[in-house]
């Protein structure tokens, strides 16, 4: 039978405390993490990244003009994959939506599905859309659009007078043209079951809905939310710079080499458009 310790036998507090480290320089030392534990951490991070791009975002960059002044050529966008969902049971758990009038959407282009476009939800399923003066009217009104910009352009009635405008202008989808003429009652283009019509803010430089028809439900890929980066590049369709403004703007010092690297570097970037919120 074990019987305890006796006193004699105990240890003595001074001996079974532990010994704690002096404070000072030599006492301070750093862990640095194994190769192993490196090499899972940045698998970790990769797995994670992976499956965010896959399933909830994806970056796109702008090329054109289309959806001036929105969004800029150069644009780096975050798009949410997540937010408009597909029906099912997941759709009462996550914070899904539905795809709304004045959203700005990503979707495969219906005439090339392996292409990206962004553009602005202007009609939703069973809505009445017409174009009069370049004036989008839905269900008889009038839209208010303060995101709509109008830039110089030559004449085009197709463009402007939707759907009502002839088959004038050569970059119209012919197959569009021939289908649009069922969907189109007493002046007014009804948007039918699962589809959108959409267009660029550009509303004079953009090849939209106008052009090649509406957007399929199951073509949307997701909506634009931030802008995290933004390339300074030029836009086809801004007016070329008078020269006095150019000689009005220019620096009074001849010289100019000091600052010309750090100009350089400080101007290749948009960076008041970082982190920018898109509406």
């Amino acid at each position: 039978m074990n019987l305890p310790a006796s006193n004699s036998e105990r240890p003595s507090v001074e001996e079974s405390a532990p010994v704690l480290p002096s404070s000072g320089p030599e006492a301070a030392h750093i862990v640095f993490p194994s190769p192993l534990e490196t090499v899972r951490s940045l698998l970790s991070i990769i797995v994670i990244a992976l499956f965010a791009l896959t399933f909830i975002l994806q970056p796109f960059r702008i090329p054109s003009e289309s959806m001036e002044r929105t969004l800029l050529v150069g644009d780096f966008l975050l798009v949410n994959k997540m937010i408009y969902g597909k029906p099912g049971w997941l759709s009462h758990l996550l914070p899904y939506r539905k795809v709304q009038r004045g959203d700005i959407i990503v979707f495969h282009f219906p005439l090339d599905p392996a292409d990206h476009v962004v553009k602005r939800v202007v009609g939703i399923p069973g809505d009445r859309i017409r174009l009069k003066n370049g004036v989008v009217y839905r269900n008889g009104d009038p839209v208010t659009e303060p995101y709509a910009i109008y830039e110089s352009a030559d004449e085009d009635a197709f463009r402007d007078q939707f759907p009502a405008g002839g088959y004038t202008n050569p970059g119209i989808d012919p197959h569009w043209w021939q289908a649009m003429r069922g969907d189109v009652q007493n002046g007014e283009l009804i948007v039918p079951a699962n589809s959108y019509f959409v267009l660029g803010d550009n509303r004079n430089h953009s090849r939209d809905s106008r052009y090649w028809g509406f957007v399929p439900r199951a073509n949307i890929v997701g909506r634009p939310f931030v802008i995290y980066f933004s390339l300074r590049q030029p836009s086809a369709t801004d007016l070329p710079e008078m020269p006095q403004v150019r000689a009005a703007g220019s620096s009074d010092d001849k010289l100019g080499h000091g600052n010309a690297v750090a100009g350089k570097v400080a101007d290749f970037a948009r960076w008041d458009r970082m982190l920018r919120i898109v509406r």
